[in-house]
């Protein structure tokens, strides 16, 4: 199957890449700048593409014809939409309207990524019919996003993960690593002790998209860990893995720290719909970390 994927140079699209190429599939990696990947072969195409520019989409889409695409490209980082909203409503909005009027030209299958943060976090382990209520900026382009793809002609799924963690990529880091980092330098690290997670391996989230490909499984799906954890926990469970001192993270809350976009306090996903219909069954914290750090693991063993 021709899998085209937005945001393919980050951290989810090496995997998803990698994932795909070993299951057969033909990939056309997309990305803003040129191609860090280190893939290659006659099943494997990259393509300079900006999604916020429909004549690089068009130009894109027409070349290629796209059976599926994976729009997992976005202005993630909370604080960054908050501050520069234009642009994060660019990206995250216009950007994605743009690739669905383009898919719908090819009839593809529409599979948009999406996050726990359209929630106001309230109440915690939402499941996928609960309403949105974003409380900052990045939830709410989110949110818009996901009413343009189920406006969508065609077949579509979102996706909403959590968190995602796992062994860095060519300097991609994630929580996990960026504690191992300050703490073998000896350095304390402040980390949130009132922010309720489902965090999510990242092989887990890749394996879910791949079933819903396979699957040709339409609508909504939570995809993330079954682990409810806080930042925190997270944190001090890696420190622990890794043989670290955990004295030096310190445990905070949003009260101590003046961040331009708010964050919900309970944003843990429920994953029943994607257990009973997808297969879904992702891995424990602990083993999660084991991914996230094999060569430490080994050495335990």
């Amino acid at each position: 199957m021709k899998i085209l994927i937005t945001g393919a140079n980050g951290f989810l699209g090496y995997y998803l890449s990698e994932l795909l190429l070993q299951f057969g599939h033909e990939v056309i990696a997309t990305g803003k700048g040129s191609c860090r990947l280190p893939f290659s072969g006659s099943r494997f195409r990259y393509e300079t593409m900006d999604f916020t520019d429909p004549f690089s989409v068009h130009d894109v889409f027409e070349k290629n014809k796209p059976e599926v695409v994976v729009h997992a490209g976005a202005i993630s980082k909370p604080d960054e939409c908050e501050t520069s909203q234009w642009p994060a409503y660019q990206a995250n909005v216009e950007g994605t309207l743009t690739l669905l009027m383009n898919a719908e030209e090819l009839k593809s299958f529409f599979i948009f990524i999406s996050t726990d943060f359209i929630f106001d976090g309230k109440k915690g382990m939402h499941r996928e019919d609960d309403p949105a209520s974003p409380v900052n900026f990045y939830g709410k382009t989110k949110a818009e996003a996901e009413e343009a793809v189920k406006e969508y002609k065609y077949d579509w799924s979102i996706v909403r993960t959590v968190l995602v963690y796992g062994k860095p990529i060519a300097g991609r880091g994630n929580i996990l690593t960026v504690v191992k980092e300050k703490l073998e330098k000896g350095e304390e690290y402040n980390v949130f002790n009132d922010q309720v997670r489902t965090p999510t391996y990242v092989g887990d989230l890749v394996k879910g998209i791949i079933s819903i490909i396979d699957k040709k499984a339409t609508g909504i799906y939570h995809l993330c860990g079954k682990d409810i954890l806080t930042p925190y926990e997270m944190a001090c469970l890696a420190a622990d893995f890794l043989g670290l001192d955990k004295s030096l993270i310190r445990k905070v809350t949003a009260a101590d720290f003046s961040q331009p976009a708010k964050r919900p306090e309970y944003s843990g996903l429920a994953i029943n719909k994607a257990r009973n219909l997808l297969g879904y069954e992702p891995v424990s914290f602990g083993e999660g970390l084991k991914l996230t750090f094999p060569r430490e693991a080994a050495e335990t063993l």
